[in-house]
């Protein structure tokens, strides 16, 4: 769900930088108080696993589309709701700076799609009134699903709504919305379902974790040892290899553009949206997370598509950008929550 600069205006764009800068400052000044020398690796290993997670779209069966986890949810889960932002804000930096996955002048209204609906609407609203002070399993995975379905929602229809207020014509409100509701209730069942079964897996390797987080506590001394080396080894892996096997169909908003457009993407107007374009070309060193391609002849064009298609899609370009990104956002989280730690000391 990652928009392009085409999809919105530089001023709806300007607004949700505006927006979403303000909310991660807001979340920088109150994540000091649970910072501690457990949690800050705890946001980078997850930051590197969210990360390659993100590059598995899974196939959406009937549909001709996919999509892949947020992660937003899973993240204020066993971070609180603002190190989680922090971090989900980190994962869509890198993604949109490094690989070209979502848009410079669009880089605010996914944080705030992806990132500020799940940390701070999802989370505390939905997920912790659900599973209540003493969770059960069963609370736990009914509130995982159903927190990530209406998470996903709720961005699905933000998404909408900064395409209507940007005046995109070429996506009427009413079919674009018709399209993107439902696709994206599909997706958000795989993600409730992909995030219930990783709390259920921290839930008995370390629960003191899910307490504390819920509590807004730091971890204090309890051993994470084995979640971080499980998530780490995860995310390399994932990134590396599991990344091969993504699906090869359009995602849920590049099939809802489809579906009343005809096109996977809109056509970026010229001026500020040119700049970005320019921009993004000159800092994504592995775009669509893999290494450039030189200009070829039709040719080899229609051969490399061939090999494209072809499934799983082993590629050593995409195991590069699986892992070199998921170390990028690792390193990116780490040292957020290093210098809020440092700066809370002064």
């Amino acid at each position: 769900m990652h928009m392009a600069d085409a999809l919105i205006s530089p001023a709806v764009g300007g607004v949700m930088w505006a927006a979403t800068a303000g909310v991660a400052a807001y979340a920088a000044k109150k994540v000091q108080n649970d910072l501690d020398d457990r949690k800050i690796p705890l946001m980078g290993v997850l930051g590197a696993f969210v990360f390659a997670a993100q590059m598995i779209n899974f196939t959406i069966p009937g549909t001709g589309s996919s999509g892949h986890i947020g992660g937003g949810l899973l993240l204020a889960i066993l971070l609180g709701p603002q190190a989680a932002f922090l971090t989900i804000t980190s994962i869509l930096t890198i993604q949109a700076l490094f690989f070209a996955d979502g848009g410079i002048l669009a880089l605010g209204c996914n944080i705030f799609n992806m990132g500020f609906l799940a940390c701070f609407i999802g989370y505390p609203l939905i997920y912790k009134p659900l599973t209540g002070k003493n969770p059960s399993q069963g609370r736990l995975f009914l509130g995982s699903v159903l927190a990530a379905v209406i998470g996903l929602q709720l961005g699905a229809f933000g998404v909408v709504l900064e395409t209507l207020f940007s005046g995109i014509s070429e996506l009427p409100f009413s079919t674009f919305v018709l399209l993107m509701q439902p696709i994206h209730l599909a997706i958000g069942l795989v993600e409730g379902l992909i995030t219930a079964a990783i709390v259920m897996f921290i839930m008995k390797e370390s629960p003191e974790i899910l307490q504390k987080t819920a509590k807004g506590q730091p971890l204090g001394t309890i051993s994470i040892k084995g979640v971080l080396v499980t998530l780490l080894i995860a995310a390399m892996l994932t990134g590396g290899a599991l990344s091969w096997f993504a699906s090869a169909n359009p995602d849920g908003l590049e099939w809802s553009i489809a579906g009343v457009t005809g096109e996977d993407e809109l056509k970026a107007p010229e001026g500020i949206h040119s700049f970005f374009a320019e921009l993004q070309e000159k800092t994504a060193f592995l775009p669509d997370y893999n290494l450039k391609q030189p200009e070829q002849p039709a040719v080899a064009e229609t051969k490399a598509a061939e090999e494209a298609a072809a499934w799983p899609a082993v590629d050593s370009g995409t195991s590069l950008a699986g892992i070199l990104g998921s170390l990028l956002t690792l390193a990116l989280a780490y040292s957020i929550g290093k210098g809020l730690r440092r700066f809370a000391k002064e």
